[in-house]
C-alpha cells in the first residue's frame, strides 16, 4: 500500500500550483530534446500552415489533458508503485507538451484558450478513475493512449511529408503513447466497458473540434 504523509490540503495546494504552471506558463525544458529540432523548416501553403497549427494545438491540449489525467490518478492511487508509474508517465508527457509548444511557436500559433477547462476536466476524470482502484485507473490509461495513438496517426497522414519537424514530433509521441498503453496493460489495467469508451471518444471529438479553432 502507498504510504503518504501529505495532508489533503497540501495535496490540493500542490496540484493547484501545478495547474497554474502547466496552463499559464510555457513548459520547462524537456528531459528528451525535441525530435528533429535541427531540421530546416520548409515553405508551407497558407492552408497547410493553418491546418498544421490547428492540429498541433490539438496535440498540445492533448498533452495538457494527459498530464492532468495522470496527476489526478496519481493523487489518489492506492499503491506506491502505481503512483510512481503515473508520475513517470506524466513526466514523459511533459516532454511531449514542450515539443508541441515549441512547434506551435515555430509556426507562429497560440495554444488553446480552453486549456484550463480541459485540464480541470481531465484531472477530475483521473481522480474519479483512481477512486475505483488502480486496475480501473490503468484501464483509463490504456483507452486514452489508444485513442491518442489513433488521432496522431490521422494527423501524420494529413500533414505534408516535407514538414519533417512536425512528422518527427508526432511519430515519437505515437511510439511513446503505445508504450504507455502497453505498460498500463502489463500493470494489470482492465478493459473498460464499451459505453465508457464511447463517452471518452465523444469527449475527445468535442475537444478536438473546439481546440482546432480556439
Amino acid at each position: 500500500m502507498r504510504n503518504n504523509t501529505q495532508s489533503i490540503s497540501d495535496k490540493i495546494f500542490g496540484e493547484f500550483d501545478r495547474f497554474l504552471k502547466i496552463v499559464a506558463h510555457k513548459p520547462a525544458a524537456p528531459h528528451t530534446p525535441t525530435p528533429k529540432s535541427e531540421a530546416i523548416d520548409v515553405e508551407l501553403s497558407d492552408y497547410d500552415k493553418r491546418n498544421i497549427q490547428g492540429l498541433m494545438r490539438i496535440n498540445h491540449t492533448g498533452e495538457v489533458c494527459a498530464q492532468a489525467l495522470y496527476y489526478g490518478q496519481a493523487m489518489f492511487a492506492k499503491d506506491g508503485s502505481t503512483h510512481a508509474h503515473l508520475i513517470q508517465a506524466a513526466a514523459e508527457e511533459h516532454d511531449h507538451l514542450y515539443w508541441c509548444q515549441e512547434r506551435l511557436d515555430d509556426l507562429g500559433a497560440r495554444v488553446s484558450i480552453l486549456n484550463p477547462f480541459w485540464y480541470i476536466s481531465s484531472f477530475a476524470l483521473g481522480a474519479t478513475a483512481a477512486f475505483f482502484g488502480d486496475r480501473v485507473s490503468y484501464g483509463f490509461v490504456i483507452e486514452v493512449e489508444n485513442q491518442v495513438e489513433d488521432h496522431l496517426q490521422e494527423h501524420i497522414e494529413q500533414i505534408p511529408q516535407e514538414d519533417i519537424k512536425t512528422h518527427a514530433i508526432l511519430k515519437q509521441m505515437q511510439l511513446d503513447e503505445i508504450r504507455h498503453a502497453n505498460d498500463a496493460r502489463d500493470a494489470g489495467g482492465l478493459d473498460l466497458p464499451i459505453p465508457v469508451k464511447k463517452i471518452m471518444t465523444a469527449m475527445s471529438k468535442f475537444m478536438k473540434f473546439l481546440v482546432y479553432r480556439i
